[in-house]
């Protein structure tokens, strides 16, 4: 079934479950969809994974653009979200406008990404406005991880919990449709999930909310650099990887492979005039 705003919607009127994992290739894409899962984000993460960045700030529109086409073009049924990249939305409600479109007119996304509470619900308003829905992210947002002085669980504190409750509110009036929660203790996702009617999607926010999302190279183990407290590693797939890269040196260099069965042939008599022209 084709996964939708309206789906998502629905997924959380009737306390159903969503998922979602982060993509950046066509490959891998089409391996999500096919294994039925809700959502797709493009997510600046490929900052780190992709692009090894120490953090997302340096990923542009470019970066977007290009990775969000080439992970819409294998998907069926996923709702791919495609991040907007720091200073994308930030400068102003015309840039965040103009950036938006580009998103779903270049990268065919289904839906943009962009963090935030309630000073950039104008942004949120517009993009809304203009027809291209807004999932919005609050908690621990990386492209603020300069202000934040790190990578911390957020909303820990009476007024910062408060905060996170009322910026999500505002975020669903403003008209997001689904709200990301990162890195918040899971009894304030409980209250912030129970509190508004949009549908929170967590990564290191509890099993209250209501779906869960992860960068994919973390739950597959392929990213090695850092593993955050919230990631739950489903399949070792890195050292899977090394070993066949391993396995592929040690073939090649014994001359194991290519085997027969892994080359083509060509006829006698076109080898004879070969060898022929080439003794004349």
């Amino acid at each position: 079934m084709k996964n939708t705003v309206v789906t998502f919607k629905q997924a959380k009127e009737n306390k159903e479950k969503l998922t979602m994992l982060t993509a950046y290739d066509y490959s891998t894409a089409k391996l999500m969809d096919e294994s039925g899962i809700n959502g797709i984000l493009v997510g600046d993460s490929l900052g780190n994974v992709i692009l090894g960045y120490e953090d997302t700030l340096s990923v542009t529109m470019e970066d977007m653009i290009h990775h969000g086409a080439a992970v819409a073009r294998g998907v069926k049924n996923a709702l791919v979200v495609v991040d907007m990249p720091f200073m994308s939305y930030q400068t102003s409600v015309y840039d965040a406008l103009c950036n938006a479109g580009r998103l779903v007119k270049e990268a065919k996304a289904g839906a943009v990404k962009l963090e935030g509470g309630e000073k950039v619900c104008p942004q949120i308003k517009a993009i809304v406005d203009a027809d291209i829905p807004v999932m919005a992210h609050l908690g621990l947002t990386p492209q603020s991880v300069n202000v934040f002085g790190g990578y911390k669980v957020q909303g820990k504190s009476i007024e910062a919990a408060q905060k996170l409750i009322d910026d999500a509110k505002a975020v669903e009036q403003a008209g997001a449709f689904a709200l990301v929660l990162e890195c918040v203790p899971s009894a304030l996702a409980k209250i912030i999930t129970e509190s508004i009617s949009i549908p929170t999607i967590g990564i290191g926010a509890g099993s209250c909310c209501d779906g869960q999302i992860l960068v994919y190279q973390d739950m597959l183990g392929m990213y090695s650099d850092f593993t955050p407290k919230f990631v739950k590693k489903f399949a070792n797939a890195g050292q899977v990887m090394c070993s066949a890269f391993l396995d592929y040196i040690d073939a090649v260099k014994s001359g194991e492979f290519p085997s027969k069965e892994h080359s083509f042939d060509i006829s006698d008599d076109v080898l004879s005039a070969i060898y022929g022209g080439m003794k004349k």
